[in-house]
């Protein structure tokens, strides 16, 4: 790809996904009041494993699990979330710097939850980057073992070609602000998630899903950033793959909107704890 679409891809993306931090500066300073990032929780006999909550590229952990977040929270989750990958503590934006740095981090943390909670495993929700940072993590870094489930949301598991962002970007009106943000300080993870980039090449080495782990990856097909919509698909055993719309065909949501979305809500549920899953009631996620 030429570093111009390599450029206007790494803004684009990271426009789309700040909408899901836009309220991160109400809630990140916030008392856990719903269970999330309540470091007192202890994990239940019906929920032994501590949820670890990865945000999107241009997102934060705050702002993009602000519904989903509290929605496994009161279903007796310990739920934890993370800023991953912030170029710099001034701006309450994750996942821009190099794959493998946030990686680093995100391991650190499942760490500090294991510890905390005095769980042996943790499960896995991941939103777009981190849907890919939940997949790469466990076979890059090695800590499969202390990992039981993955539910990955619309990751770019094997490289996405940014198909329709421009008209999405300039919809949200968010282009100049991202791009300020870009210029000063870079996007090494966007030209790693491309199709051909150095993360997606390491992760799409050899088999993907991990032995011991339980793997889901949702996606949607309206999805206007992680395109073709099959590449976040990991076509191997032990891994369940689907798309919203198998469940709720007239579910219009985007990329963004499935961290927002009632229908996804609970199809993340359900991931996690299959012996006790719920019919899911269809409702209409963001568009976006």
């Amino acid at each position: 790809m030429p570093n111009r679409l390599r450029r206007a891809a790494a803004v684009l993306i990271a426009a789309v996904l700040l909408t899901a931090s836009a309220t991160a500066a109400t809630t990140a300073n916030a008392a856990p009041s719903s269970g999330v990032d309540n470091w007192s929780c202890k994990p239940s006999a019906a929920h032994p494993n501590p949820l670890v909550l990865l945000h999107g590229l241009g997102g934060n952990g705050p702002g993009n699990y602000s519904f989903l977040g509290p929605f496994l929270a009161a279903k007796g989750y310990c739920a934890f979330t993370l800023t991953y990958g912030q170029a710099t503590p001034a701006i309450p934006v994750g996942g821009t710097v190099s794959i493998a740095q946030s990686s680093a981090e995100i391991q650190a943390f499942v760490q500090q939850v294991r510890q905390a909670t005095g769980a042996a495993k943790v499960d896995i929700v991941g939103h777009s980057e981190g849907g890919f940072q939940s997949i790469y993590g466990p076979k890059v870094r090695g800590y499969a073992g202390q990992v039981g489930k993955v539910v990955a949301l619309a990751p770019p598991t094997h490289g996405t070609t940014f198909g329709g962002l421009v008209s999405v970007g300039d919809y949200l009106g968010l282009r100049p602000l991202v791009d300020q943000v870009l210029q000063q300080f870079g996007c090494p993870a966007c030209d790693e998630l491309i199709v051909g980039g150095t993360a997606v090449a390491k992760l799409t080495a050899g088999p993907i899903a991990q032995p011991g782990v339980k793997y889901t990856v949702i996606a949607s097909r309206f999805d206007a950033l992680v395109t073709p919509h099959e590449t976040s698909f990991i076509r191997e055993p032990g891994v369940t793959n689907k798309f919203v719309q198998d469940t709720c065909p007239l579910d219009p949501v985007g990329h963004v909107g499935l961290a927002f979305d009632p229908t996804v809500a609970q199809l993340v549920a359900n991931a996690l704890d299959p012996a006790h899953a719920s019919r899911v009631v269809c409702a209409f996620g963001p568009p976006l």
